[in-house]
C-alpha cells in the first residue's frame, strides 16, 4: 500500500462464477487510515441467495486485503424484509441496517458495506443495541440503524417518537442533533401516503432544537423502504460524530441548480462536507431531477431525470471540491423497477467501475422517477483538524 493515495480508487473484483455485480472503492489517507466501500448486487435468482452474497462479500474483502471485523456500517437491501430478516440475525452480520428495497433488476439481496482499517488493524468497533461506535483520538463515530417506534400510530407520531428517543440517546452522551448528527436516512413504508407525517414531525421537532432555515438542517434521504417490524411506518438510520468541531463542517449548496429545501417545506441539507486532517467526506443527500425553483424536471422521462439528478450531484460535489470520480459509493432509487435495465446500463456506461446499488425505492414526490445519493472522499492537508 502506498503512503497516500491521491484519490478514491475503483478496484475491479472478479465475480468468477457468481451471479453478482461487485463494486469496490478504496481511499488511503496520509494518516494511515484506509476506507473501503463495497457494493454487491445479486443478478437473477440464485438458488441460495444468502450463500451467494456471503461468498461475493468474502471475495471483495480478499481483493481489498481486509478483515470483515473492520465494518463500521453495513446495509442489506431486501426483496422481502419480513421473511429475510432472520437470515441476518447472526453476529457475523453486525453492525447491520436492514431495509425492504428490492434490488433492481429483480433480485433478492444487495449490500453496501463501509470498512475502516487503521495502522493498528481493523477499526475496533463497540456495539450496543442498534449502535456501532468507533473511537480514534478525540472523535467517536456512531452509526445507528433500524431506529423505529413501535405500536399503532400514524407516521407523524412515530416519526416524532423516533426523534425524541434518538435525541435522548444523544443527550445521554453529551451530544445533540444540531452539532453532532451528520447524516440520516429515513424509510417510509408507504411514502405516497405517509411521507407528509414525517416531514411535519421532523420540521416541528427540529424547530425545538434550533434547526431552522436560518441555522442549518441535517443531510438526509427520505425514501420508501420496508422495515423489519410490521407495525413500523417509519424508520431511521443515523451517523453522528462525538467531538466534531464546527471548523470541520460545511454544508453544500448549488443554488443555480437546486433551491434550499425549506423553499418547498422540507428540512434537510443538500449535502454536508466533514473535513479531517488528511481527508474530507462529502455526504450527498437524496437528489432528484429538480430545478432552482423546486420544480420537477423531465416529467415522465426517467433518462432525462437521471441526467439532471446526476448533474445536480455533480454541482454539489463541486461545491465541496470534488467530482463524480471521488465517489466511494452511490445508491440509486427507482420508483418503477421496469426502468432498471436502462438505468443500470446507463450507470455502467457513464461511471464504469463506480460501486453502486440500484434498488426499487419510490421517491417522496410521485413525479420523481429516480433519486441518487452517495459518499465522496477527497484528500486534504489540514493538520489543525482531527484525524479520521
Amino acid at each position: 500500500m502506498p503512503a497516500c493515495e491521491t484519490a478514491v480508487e475503483w478496484l475491479r473484483v472478479d465475480a468468477l462464477d457468481l451471479p453478482v455485480r461487485i463494486g469496490l472503492a478504496r481511499f488511503h489517507g496520509a494518516g494511515g487510515v484506509t476506507e473501503h466501500h463495497i457494493t454487491i448486487q445479486l443478478v437473477g435468482d440464485p438458488p441460495d441467495p444468502l450463500t451467494t452474497l456471503k461468498e461475493a462479500y468474502l471475495r471483495a474483502l480478499a481483493r481489498a486485503g481486509i478483515s470483515p471485523r473492520g465494518a463500521v456500517f453495513r446495509r442489506i437491501f431486501c426483496s422481502d424484509v419480513l421473511n429475510q430478516r432472520d437470515w441476518f440475525e447472526t453476529p457475523e452480520w453486525q453492525p447491520l441496517s436492514l431495509v425492504g428495497q428490492p434490488p433492481a433488476p429483480a433480485a433478492k439481496l444487495a449490500l453496501w458495506a463501509w470498512h475502516v482499517d487503521t495502522p493498528d488493524g481493523p477499526a475496533r468497533i463497540t456495539r450496543s443495541g442498534p449502535d456501532c461506535s468507533w473511537t480514534r483520538g478525540d472523535l467517536t463515530h456512531h452509526w445507528s440503524s433500524g431506529l423505529t417506534a413501535h405500536g399503532p400510530a400514524d407516521s407523524h407520531t412515530q416519526s416524532r417518537r423516533v426523534l425524541v428517543d434518538y435525541d435522548h440517546w444523544l443527550e445521554s452522551r453529551g451530544l445533540n442533533l444540531a452539532d453532532h448528527v451528520v447524516r440520516t436516512w429515513w424509510y417510509v413504508g408507504a411514502i405516497d401516503a405517509d411521507y407528509q407525517g414525517l416531514v411535519d414531525a421532523r420540521r416541528e421537532y427540529f424547530e425545538t432544537r434550533g434547526l431552522t432555515a436560518d441555522t442549518h438542517y441535517i443531510s438526509s434521504t427520505g425514501i420508501q423502504g420496508g422495515l423489519p417490524e410490521r407495525d413500523a411506518k417509519v424508520g431511521m438510520d443515523a451517523y453522528t460524530i462525538a467531538g466534531l468541531q464546527p471548523a470541520q463542517i460545511r454544508f453544500l449548496t448549488a443554488t443555480d441548480h437546486l433551491c434550499p429545501t425549506a423553499d418547498y417545506g422540507v428540512t434537510f441539507e443538500r449535502g454536508t462536507a466533514i473535513a479531517y486532517a488528511d481527508r474530507k467526506h462529502l455526504f450527498i443527500s437524496g437528489t432528484a431531477s429538480i430545478d432552482d425553483h423546486g420544480e420537477i424536471l423531465h416529467r415522465g422521462d426517467v433518462i432525462g431525470q437521471f441526467e439532471r439528478a446526476l448533474e445536480n450531484v455533480e454541482v454539489l460535489l463541486a461545491d465541496g471540491g470534488a467530482d463524480l470520480h471521488d465517489m466511494a459509493s452511490l445508491l440509486v432509487y427507482l420508483r418503477d423497477p421496469a426502468d432498471a435495465r436502462r438505468i443500470d446500463a446507463l450507470l455502467r456506461s457513464r461511471l464504469p467501475g463506480i460501486p453502486y446499488v440500484l434498488v426499487e425505492g419510490p421517491v417522496c414526490r410521485p413525479g420523481w422517477l429516480i433519486e441518487l445519493e452517495g459518499i465522496a472522499i477527497v484528500p486534504t492537508e489540514r493538520r489543525d483538524l482531527p484525524e479520521f
